[in-house]
């Protein structure tokens, strides 16, 4: 809908954005002169302690100094609250008291429709609030509260009561005056075959009402009391206010809750989300009653870049993944994907959140799948690739799957993990396949040789000190990038720190710049000085498995990895400077002093190697190599010494 010229100008006229911004918000009176329309608050949309979030409603903007968000009012509500442009003109234009530009007739016959449509049920909606509340409802009533549904929850939700009589919502409504096609259009009820009086469509169910996202009433869905029912759960038909395939259950607030940061987590129904909400995951939705539609994936997109979907453990919640995957792959894009939070079989959120409670919950969020991982378990769980025509018809079938993808960027890192999925699959069943060997008793399984891929990769060509640098400098700037507040506080380490990579000293020189950032604010400067070196570095395989680039959350470990990194490095290059200085002193005879440098020089690397690291870490060979290596220059001079 296009607007006419000055409308947006009279609206910000109209629109006092201290206002809209102190719904969100405490200001600090101390700093704030409000007599000049000058506003001081903590920013709504990052975690400060201090005012930094600054309102002119002189001039009708925000600032932030912290993160740098601004705005007018209407992008303050698209913000913070995830509403589209049109969706906030209207609550600005309806709070202002303006009326909308007018559109054509029929399109406003429309609109006239719907609104009316829109109060019979919230009419309805009372009238079931009510019935809850009766002895006719005490059965309800029980249920909920064996199903830790307290009055509060039974409020913010709306839950009421349709009692199991044939006309009694009809005639409700009839009594306030409402005429019959407006109660059969809504949905609430359906007209006999026989042409008689229209009867209810929900009968002896608990009733749970489904808004939009501007908070209207647009249908309801009904669950049975009788476990005999024909259908356990009912939803309103499709009307001129809802189109099931497009909407989602606690749409609003969940887009409010998505704003301030939490996860936006796919339930399976009402009371998944109900039972979610109330252990404060707020950001909850649910489609309403059959599989996600392109129309709701899109729709979750705009709430939030990377919705968790949730599903049970069993065959049935895996298939429902699966789908969703297949419809999902032709549309993801970079920073627009799904991911997957697989419950044990057998629950769903609800008995998870009463038997282990909300920790157990947050784990299972915080160790969400990426959708790759569903993709590899469908092709590949179950089957038995013990030959090359096996695995040739899987590869074909990935390779059909990736080649969904329409980002090419996307899909080339789907081609890097299932192959990474695939070596590692593959070089398990060879290992298995190889001679056995008898230690200690047992009988083990040989160990597998280096796959191609393997060889071919960063670390398999040479095991000389040039690439190991390279992948510890990689690993310093990782972490770092993952966790901005060790980039300020190893900030002088970092200055001191020599990256012999010109890719990784940009890359140094650009977080220095940015440390102290708030995370958003450090993100966006390092990507404006240093875009595409940032990606290869993130794209590295090697990074992508640390530990430390993974878990985003422990910045402790982070910081403990982070130095452990650029003690070793420091340790390496002290060593080997330390052989080459010596190397150069043994071009004539050898004596005492250069030996005893060699050899402190090799214990000076041990020292390092072990203050974090035992026996049996993944450095254990590499290690046992350098003491090689330095040995055998000792040895050297040993010998030359004696045969002088």
């Amino acid at each position: 809908m296009s607007l006419p010229t000055g409308f947006l100008d009279e609206l910000r006229s109209r629109t006092t954005l201290s206002h809209v911004v102190g719904r969100k918000v405490t200001w600090d009176n101390r700093k704030s002169n409000q007599a000049k329309g000058d506003f001081w608050a903590p920013c709504p949309f990052h975690q400060e302690k201090t005012a930094s979030f600054h309102v002119d409603d002189r001039k009708g903007f925000y600032y932030c100094f912290g993160c740098h968000a601004k705005g007018d009012a209407i992008s303050f509500l698209r913000e913070s609250e995830n509403m589209g442009f049109m969706e906030a003109i209207e609550l600005l234009a309806r709070e202002a008291g303006m009326q909308m530009p007018a559109q054509d007739p029929k399109a406003a016959e429309r609109a006239d429709r719907r609104t009316e449509l829109a109060k019979v049920m919230e009419e309805a909606v009372r009238h079931y609030r009510l019935q809850l509340k009766t002895a006719a409802g005490a059965a309800a009533r029980d249920y909920l509260m064996r199903r830790k549904l307290g009055e509060a929850a039974q409020e913010r939700f709306e839950i009421g009561f349709a009692p199991d009589q044939r006309q009694e919502l009809f005639r409700a409504l009839q009594g306030k005056g409402i005429g019959s096609d407006l109660i059969v259009d809504a949905g609430l009820c359906a007209r006999p075959d026989d042409g008689g009086q229209p009867y209810d469509r929900f009968r002896g169910r608990i009733i749970y009402p489904i808004r939009d996202p501007r908070g209207r009433c647009i249908a309801l869905g009904g669950r049975a009391m009788d476990p005999n029912a024909r259908a356990k759960y009912l939803n309103s038909p499709e009307t001129d206010l809802f189109d099931k395939g497009r909407s989602l259950y606690n749409h609003g607030p969940a887009r409010e809750a998505a704003g301030r940061g939490q996860p936006l987590i796919v339930a399976e129904g009402y009371m998944d989300v109900i039972a979610l909400v109330g252990a404060f995951f707020e950001a909850a939705v649910a489609p309403l009653g059959t599989a996600i539609t392109e129309e709701q994936l899109r729709l979750l997109w705009r709430i939030h870049h990377e919705p968790l979907i949730m599903l049970d453990g069993d065959t049935a919640g895996i298939r429902a993944a699966t789908r969703l995957v297949d419809l999902a792959l032709p549309l993801i894009e970079a920073g627009q994907g799904l991911r997957f939070v697989i419950l044990p079989e057998g629950m769903d959120p609800d008995d998870l959140l009463r038997m282990q409670g909300r920790e157990a919950m947050a784990k299972l969020v915080a160790e969400a799948q990426p959708m790759v991982n569903l993709l590899w378990r469908r092709e590949t769980e179950g089957k038995v690739l013990d030959s090359p025509e096996r695995r040739a018809a899987l590869d074909k079938s990935l390779r059909a799957q990736i080649g969904r993808i329409a980002d090419p960027s996307i899909r080339a890192h789907y081609g890097e993990e299932v192959r990474r999925l695939r070596a590692e699959l593959f070089g398990q069943a060879r290992a298995l396949r190889g001679a056995p060997a008898r230690r200690d008793g047992r009988w083990r399984a040989a160990p597998a040789q280096p796959l191609p891929q393997t060889r071919a990769s960063l670390l398999g060509p040479a095991a000389g000190p040039e690439v190991e640098d390279y992948l510890r400098e990689a690993m310093i700037l990782a972490i770092c990038m993952s966790h901005p507040a060790c980039a300020e506080r190893f900030e002088s380490q970092l200055e001191a720190v020599e990256m012999r990579n010109p890719v990784h000293d940009r890359l140094r020189i650009a977080i220095l710049g940015a440390a102290g950032e708030e995370a958003g604010a450090f993100h966006e400067k390092v990507a404006e000085v240093a875009g595409a070196d940032l990606e290869k570095l993130m794209g590295l395989a090697q990074v992508q498995i640390a530990p430390p680039v993974r878990n985003t959350a422990d910045t402790d470990a982070a910081a403990l990895c982070l130095a452990e990194e650029l003690a070793k490095l420091e340790a390496r290059r002290g060593v080997a400077t330390e052989v080459e200085e010596a190397m150069e002193d043994l071009t004539g005879l050898a004596d005492e002093g250069l030996t005893w440098r060699l050899t402190q020089a090799a214990e000076a690397r041990h020292r390092a190697e072990r203050s974090k690291l035992d026996d049996d870490s993944d450095l254990g060979e590499d290690r046992a190599a350098l003491s090689a290596q330095l040995q055998g220059l000792i040895d050297r001079a040993v010998w030359e010494k004696k045969k002088s």
